[in-house]
């Protein structure tokens, strides 16, 4: 019984059901080995394959957090690195082993060049993504590595220790980090600091409240017990000044300024100008900040491409360009209109376009460009583009978070993408923001009723496409919200299509 089963696994075999068969026992390891005879291996290697992929699938469905969390260990992903690679090599040994094992020992010379390249384009299948999976893995480690640094091999003056590496946020309602952007191409003598945003992030919930700081504020406080309190008790600024004298004394200043004042003032620091504006800022919303996260703009557009653009709506001409201080305008416009898809260059300037527009403008484009970009970031993006997308951060990012606080970090993140973000609103008359002397009290007041309110639902329905306003008009549509806006504004709405008539041109 024996020899007439083993007689007929090796019957003579058409080359169609030849290669068939190495096929199927590609797809499926190991029972390429249990048709050409080799049983007792073919059962073990066909077991581990079927156990692999049932807890690969068990993993992705029922552990998708901690799986996301291990993307952020580096050693975590060199191993991941290896694991990918053996396992490809394994696979292209099984499917060699099973074609060899039902291949005749008696064939022709063309039949076995057929099967050859046959084999040889199935191993190709294998080794192709398997070399894209680790070059994507091993990009995300290096960005890791160069972004992140671990806590003892890193230095700022301003970021808490990190305590319980499992659980950071188990004593901390609310992870408070401050997101700036800042223009340090090498056409500019120094670094400004354009957008200075606060995200006080719920760390049960994830939803998480946005406060734009202007970037003209003067007398910028900082904390007493801070040794830049004894130089400026009275904020960063001085009296006295015309207003382009001022430029120097602004927020969009002390990142650049204060460290060339007071080098090494608070401490060791790889990055001063943070540390500074991480104190200051906190002292006037009455925060403490935790980490900052710093985008280098001149490589803005670089992720924004790797993530293939951003949908925004635009409800006014944003200028690309222009000088207005010298009455120069500008050569191209971005035109008003709903959910219009934006590539890196034309979201670098919806973001920071100044002609003919305030910085509250400004500052609700910037907060919308943040939304979109969270918005952009959807898994399927990120697996498809995620070698393009890591080499733009590496280039684009500086932060004092540290590596052991990732893991943690990216859970936190999932809660923020599935919950709600809103933007706290500043009245700028009441708190004398365009003053020379702003009304810090009042500021901090602003800051904590907006974080003790509940977050606010959105209101403004989905949009849907309609004719573009004129850049000439100056109708006002009617305006169906007229209720003065509350401590926060949901971003949905914020960053709702609603154009306002006016253009500037």
């Amino acid at each position: 019984m024996g020899r007439g089963a083993r007689a007929e696994d090796h019957r003579p075999r058409s080359m169609p059901e030849l290669l068939g068969l190495t096929l199927l026992g590609a797809l499926l390891p190991g029972l390429g080995l249990i048709v050409g005879g080799r049983r007792r291996i073919g059962a073990f290697v066909l077991t581990l394959s079927l156990g692999l992929v049932a807890l690969t699938v068990y993993i992705g469905l029922t552990r998708r957090a901690e799986v996301l969390a291990a993307a952020v260990v580096p050693s975590r992903l060199l191993t991941t690195s290896v694991v990918i690679g053996v396992l490809a090599f394994l696979w292209i040994v099984v499917i060699v082993a099973s074609h060899r094992s039902l291949r005749p020992a008696t064939g022709g010379a063309g039949g076995r060049a057929i099967g050859a390249v046959f084999v040889g384009l199935l191993c190709f299948a294998i080794a192709a993504p398997a070399s894209v999976g680790v070059q994507s893995v091993l990009a995300q480690r290096t960005l890791v590595q160069d972004v992140f640094q671990a806590e003892g091999e890193s230095k700022s003056a301003t970021r808490p220790k990190v305590v319980n590496v499992k659980d950071p946020w188990e004593d901390k309602p609310r992870l408070n980090l401050l997101l700036l952007g800042g223009d340090d191409a090498p056409s500019r003598v120094g670094v400004r600091t354009d957008t200075v945003i606060v995200a006080s992030i719920d760390t049960k919930t994830g939803n998480t409240q946005l406060i734009s700081m202007p970037r003209q504020l003067t007398f910028m406080p900082f904390p007493k017990d801070s040794p830049l309190h004894r130089f400026y008790p009275d904020g960063f600024g001085k009296e006295g000044l015309s207003l382009e004298g001022r430029l120097e004394w602004m927020l969009t200043a002390m990142y650049q300024n204060i460290p060339d004042a007071h080098p090494g003032i608070l401490g060791p620091s790889d990055n001063e100008g943070a540390d500074v504006v991480k104190q200051s800022v906190g002292e006037a919303i009455g925060l403490k900040l935790d980490y900052y996260l710093q985008v280098n703009l001149t490589g803005f557009p670089e992720l924004v491409d790797a993530l293939g653009g951003i949908t925004v709506n635009v409800n006014e001409r944003v200028a690309m360009g222009g000088i207005s201080s010298s009455h120069i305008p500008p050569k191209e416009w971005i035109e008003p209109g709903p959910s219009q898809h934006l590539d890196g260059r034309h979201a670098l300037w919806f973001a920071r376009g100044r002609y003919g527009a305030d910085d509250d403008q400004r500052q609700i484009r910037q907060r919308c460009v943040i939304q979109s970009m969270v918005d952009a970031a959807d898994p399927q993006t990120l697996v498809t583009k995620y070698k393009a997308i890591a080499k733009a951060g590496q280039h684009l990012l500086r932060t004092d978070i540290p590596q052991e606080l990732l893991p943690a970090l990216v859970q936190l993140a999932l809660r923020v993408k599935s919950a709600t973000v809103s933007n706290v609103t500043l009245d700028s008359s009441k708190l004398r923001l365009k003053y020379l002397h702003p009304d810090y009290d009042a500021l901090r007041d602003t800051v904590e009723a907006a974080l003790e309110a509940p977050t606010p639902p959105a209101t403004t329905p989905p949009t849907t496409p309609t004719a573009p306003v004129s850049p000439k008009s100056t109708r006002k549509p009617a305006n169906p919200t007229t209720t003065p806006p509350g401590p926060t504004q949901n971003l949905v709405d914020a960053c709702a299509y609603h154009p306002n008539g006016d253009q500037p041109n």
